[in-house]
């Protein structure tokens, strides 16, 4: 296998598909209020997360010319908008760090993906003809050198940890207990209470003046001008929390959810009627742009959406990631069942 090297943007470890379709949504005016339970938090919380009521709220964005601004890159995966309740749930405060994922690997060992010495079965070399040209390839990325071999994390304890695989996060997830969100929890949560937002905390991106996301400002992808304090991902907690105390809900990083990626699985929702109680997800994984590759869905968007190339920090839309590929804007947070917690 040779190195791929397109750009300067943003840095692929071990992935066999490099093309990505950043896709967008806005909100709409056809969502109907989120139904919060009223269940209190099942004793103490676990160190580092919150709690989650659950509920019932409507699911999804509207398309294009559907909804209340028009936004780049719209797709039809994040809608219908559909009716779901989620059982209440403790989740991270803020995606997992480098400072958390170190413990984990010295406890177990563990080797991420992108550790790991790849087959050329495994990992085909990727089609010279690609033409998104900021995605690269760059052999010897992974969480701690997330920019190649000649970047570290020193003195960045508490930015997330990228360049993870999704089993990698799901092994993390095992060894503390938890696991990783469905997108029904991730949204849920994001929303925070609200209904119909464009964002996370409200329809205006900057209300007061004030940055609410880590988010691209300037010429995409030629610089990110930092005008919200940074070039790149930002430590945790560097913008304000939801109204449930979750942090980087939006922006920073994509992060896994634990749902196998359709573009069809709202409209397969949708069509059933009523509310769908706790979604885990469609059976199988089929991208009609990657037929080949088993992807999992992203949330949350990262710090290079922006409205001119992708706007998906909009809350209630998706992304997609093949499962044996990290990114240094990929990251992951978990959450915990109050079942779970309950029965220790």
């Amino acid at each position: 296998m040779r190195p791929i090297i397109l750009s300067l943007i943003a840095v692929v470890s071990f992935s066999p598909a490099l093309t990505r379709s950043l896709d967008a949504q806005e909100g709409s005016s056809a969502f109907e209020p989120t139904l919060s339970n009223k269940t209190r938090a099942p004793g103490k919380a676990p160190s580092g997360m919150v709690w989650v009521p659950g509920g019932e709220f409507s699911m999804g964005a509207s398309t294009n010319g559907h909804g209340m601004d028009e936004m780049p890159m719209a797709s039809n995966d994040a809608g219908p908008i559909h009716r779901v309740r989620v059982d209440g749930f403790w989740m991270d405060a803020t995606p997992v760090t480098n400072e958390q994922f170190e413990k984990f690997v010295k406890a177990t060992s563990y080797v991420t993906i992108a550790e790991r010495t790849p087959t050329k079965e495994e990992f085909p070399t990727a089609p010279a003809d690609n033409h998104y040209q900021w995605w690269t390839y760059v052999k010897g990325a992974n969480w701690r050198h997330p920019l190649g071999p000649q970047s570290d994390i020193k003195g960045k304890e508490n930015y997330p940890v990228l360049q993870i695989a999704y089993p990698d996060a799901e092994a993390y997830a095992k060894w503390a207990g938890k696991r990783l969100p469905t997108e029904a929890e991730f949204e849920f949560a994001a929303r925070g209470g609200l209904s119909g937002k464009i964002y996370v905390w409200g329809d205006e991106f900057r209300p007061g003046g004030k940055w609410m996301a880590n988010t691209w400002q300037g010429k995409f992808p030629v610089k990110d001008a930092g005008e919200d304090s940074y070039a790149g991902i930002a430590p945790v907690k560097s913008f304000p929390p939801n109204s449930y105390g979750l942090y980087d809900m939006a922006g920073n990083v994509w992060e896994w959810c634990s749902d196998w990626y359709r573009p069809d699985y709202y409209k397969t929702l949708a069509e059933k009627g009523g509310v769908t109680s706790n979604p885990q997800g469609p059976d199988s994984p089929f991208d009609p742009a990657e037929p080949n590759e088993k992807k999992r869905a992203h949330r949350g968007g990262s710090f290079l959406c922006n409205e001119q190339y992708c706007s998906r920090y909009i809350v209630g839309t998706r992304g997609k990631g093949e499962v044996n590929t990290g990114t240094n804007h990929l990251g992951f947070r978990c959450v915990k069942s109050a079942q779970a917690i309950a029965a220790k």
